[in-house]
């Protein structure tokens, strides 16, 4: 993915708070930006004499494995020994580097710079041989970072200093492999981070020292839009080790909150002293509750809303027809509840600052900093540390800000800790929704009208742009052939902060898609699998094409395979019931199928039988990593999320009330990957949206009991 730069304004000051703006790029996607184009033997790979090579990663590590991923693309090309590889993120460049990391793009957008700054290295290490030879390049050739040509040969180590000063190849027009030439693209390679990650030495952000840092936590308003009237520092200042108390202002557009920062020697002291503290804050709302907020959305949903997809006349068709049926779905606010919660650290200087963050917006985060502190852009380092977690979370400003004011206000380096609760109170949630469907069948079973009304607490209402711009995807791409759609949306107003989610508005849009064809099915009474591929249409796609378009060929492949790997159509163990669900999202097809059993009223999902196919799999085995990891978190959002509201603030704090899946919730998965040559395509959330579905699904055919509202509550 490419990554989107803060556009910067000037300070807004007034009275005597300081607040600052700057606005944020509205998509999180795969695009392409200009770079300059970099000498691949500085910026993308560092030959030491002993031939041993260090990879640059321009992404975020956050759990995804695309610190190896793409590490293997460019190894390929430059045809290097993995085996004396060596990984590290890149220093935050935005004159080089895209290094956002988010929305399932990070393969998908940078799969063909690497190949073409890896072919490019290896070129200039060539030249550099034939040059020391007096031989032609095409005399030479190369093998596990070794130059040959006849019986000469030459290490990379020992020609790395030459093919450094050497003309760089025009990264367009370079000649890249054969893929019948890939030494490792396409081939399980184990991640390179996972011994650090499993002897203690990886570095998250919370594993940061830097010399002379002071840790700092924050008491932050709990009301949204709430003031901060006053607070007494004294017995906070009282605790051992805390060092100061300071006020910290509001950050607009970052949002991030004014608040009451304890400086202290160590994380529990700080901690300690903000118990202490004794804050007044303004802003309780009585009215602001997740009662309101649903009546409002039932209110809307039983209205026109703005028509954003209209083909034929579904209202009339179903209006008139005998075999029609109707359902609401509903889904909450949810929490990113990564396992590492927000921190960042921060040494502001007066000539400028460095950074070390577990983010996933490397240039936002320094562009923020740069406002914040009034520093210069050029005079920002920024180290990107390893995430624990990130799901779209990490792709916000606000812990990064808060550390800057408050390393600025102390001179010192700061960092800053959020608790569990502050994580959980002070998120960026996944929208709150409902929808209101009708489908109608006509005398052949055939499904001839599908009308959508759809409402939510829209992103883009809180960041800005139109309200239904990250709202509708897995609505109004719907991949059936119906000849009459209508898709409405409504946005409900809400004071709570929301953004993007593991794999977005496909999460509850595919929930609900998926659903309710199962229900269109039943009422045909059709297999809910024949009834999805008789939907699905019978063209081909433009081969010439440059951007990717849905191909129902491949979408029919993985949900046949799905069905044959789980023995759809076969009898279920006893005592289990299973259920479909398929689902295209950032360009990937991804069918799962749930086996689940219910005892004295309780679920257990016993097995997940899951089929991708995201193009070429650079990784197979971070493919499957990713889909185990998607239906583990879909898991815990069907099973158990749910984000409530109070006074205009969250009532959650931690994880006894807001469960996750835990050990005894996971399934035995299996996934597997339908390999083949087109271009890769997303991974880190397209595994997320089929399994509510396919777990709702199940259950129905367990108990006949349909499930409309999530989290799932069996009655």
């Amino acid at each position: 993915m490419s990554a989107n730069v803060v556009t910067r304004r000037n300070f807004i000051r007034g009275g005597t708070a300081l607040v600052i703006g700057f606005s944020l790029p509205l998509e999180i996607s795969c695009q392409k930006q200009t770079k300059a184009q970099a000498n691949p033997l500085n910026a993308w790979l560092k030959i030491a004499p002993d031939n041993s090579v260090t990879l640059m990663l321009a992404k975020c590590e956050i759990g995804q494995g695309i610190m190896t991923t793409l590490p293997m693309v460019l190894a390929d090309e430059a045809d290097v020994d993995w085996n004396l590889v060596h990984v590290v993120h890149a220093d935050t460049d935005p004159a080089v580097y895209d290094m956002g990391t988010g929305g399932s793009g990070s393969t998908a957008g940078q799969f063909t710079p690497m190949r073409q700054a890896g072919a490019a290295a290896r070129q200039m290490l060539i030249a550099a041989a034939a040059q020391r030879w007096n031989v032609s390049r095409e005399s030479c050739r190369t093998a596990k970072g070794v130059v040959y040509s006849g019986s000469q040969k030459a290490t990379y180590g020992e020609l790395a200093e030459t093919a450094a000063k050497l003309p760089i190849p025009d990264l367009k027009t370079v000649p890249l492999k054969d893929s019948k030439d890939f030494a490792y693209i396409g081939t399980p390679v184990p991640r390179v981070e996972i011994p650090s990650k499993c002897d203690g030495s990886a570095q998250f952000g919370l594993d940061v020292r830097v010399p002379g840092m002071m840790r700092a936590v924050i008491a932050r308003c709990p009301y949204y839009g709430g003031k901060l009237k006053g607070f007494d520092a004294a017995k906070a200042k009282a605790i051992p080790g805390v060092i100061d108390v300071i006020a910290i202002p509001e950050v607009s557009n970052a949002h991030s909150r004014a608040g009451v920062a304890v400086v202290a020697e160590n994380t529990w002291a700080a901690m300690r002293g903000r118990d202490a503290l004794v804050v007044n804050w303004d802003g309780a709302k009585p009215e602001d509750t997740s009662d309101a907020l649903r009546q409002r959305m039932i209110a809307l949903a039983n209205q026109p809303g703005k028509v954003l997809r209209n083909e034929g006349n579904a209202s009339d068709v179903i209006a008139k027809s005998s075999r029609k049926l109707e359902a609401e779905y509903e889904m909450p606010f949810l929490a990113h509840a990564t396992m590492e919660p927000m921190n960042c650290t921060v040494h502001v200087r007066s000539d400028g600052a460095e950074i070390w963050a577990p983010t996933q917006s490397p240039e936002w985060i320094a562009g923020a900093v740069a406002q914040a502190t009034g520093l210069s852009p050029k005079s920002i380092v920024g180290h990107t540390v390893l995430s624990g977690g990130g799901f779209g979370r990490r792709y916000q400003l606000d812990f990064a800000v808060e550390a800057a004011l408050v390393s600025k206000a102390v001179g010192k380096p700061v960092q800053v800790v959020w608790t569990r609760e502050d994580d959980m109170r002070f998120d960026f949630y996944r929208p709150a929704n409902y929808h209101k469907l009708a489908g109608a069948l006509d005398e052949n079973n055939r499904l001839v009208a599908w009308h959508h009304r759809l409402v939510s607490t829209s992103i883009r209402d809180f960041w800005g742009g139109k309200s239904e711009g990250q709202e509708i995807e897995g609505a109004i791409d719907l991949p059936y052939t119906i000849p009459n759609v209508t898709l409405e949306y409504a946005a409900a107003a809400t004071s709570v902060p929301r953004a993007w989610w593991r794999s977005v508005a496909n999460s509850f849009n595919g929930f609900v898609v998926q659903s309710f064809v199962d229900e269109l099915a039943h009422a045909a009474k059709q297999d809910p699998l024949q009834f999805r591929l008789a939907l699905l249409p019978d063209r081909e796609v433009n081969p010439k094409s440059k951007e990717p378009e849905f191909d129902p060929r491949r979408m029919r492949a993985v949900m046949q395979e799905a069905a044959n790997r789980a023995a759809w159509g076969t009898a279920a163990p006893k005592g289990r019931s299973r259920g479909f669900a398929a689902h295209y999202s950032f360009d990937t097809y991804v069918a799962q199928v749930a086996e689940v059993s219910v005892n004295n009223g309780n679920l257990q999902v016993h097995r997940v039988t899951c089929v991708v196919d995201c193009g070429r799999a650079v990784n197979p085995d971070g493919v499957k990593a990713q889909m185990e990891g998607g239906i583990i978190y879909g898991l815990s959002a069907a099973l158990y999320g749910e984000i409530t509201v109070k006074d205009g603030a969250v009532e959650q704090g931690n994880f006894d009330d807001y469960p996750i899946a835990r050990m005894f919730d996971a399934p035995d998965t299996e996934v597997y990957v339908l390999t083949n040559d087109n271009r890769p395509t997303g991974c880190g959330e397209p595994g997320v949206p089929p399994i509510a579905p396919a777990i709702a699904n199940a259950l129905f055919a367990a108990t006949g009991q349909r499930i409309r509202k999530l989290p799932i509550r069996l009655t």
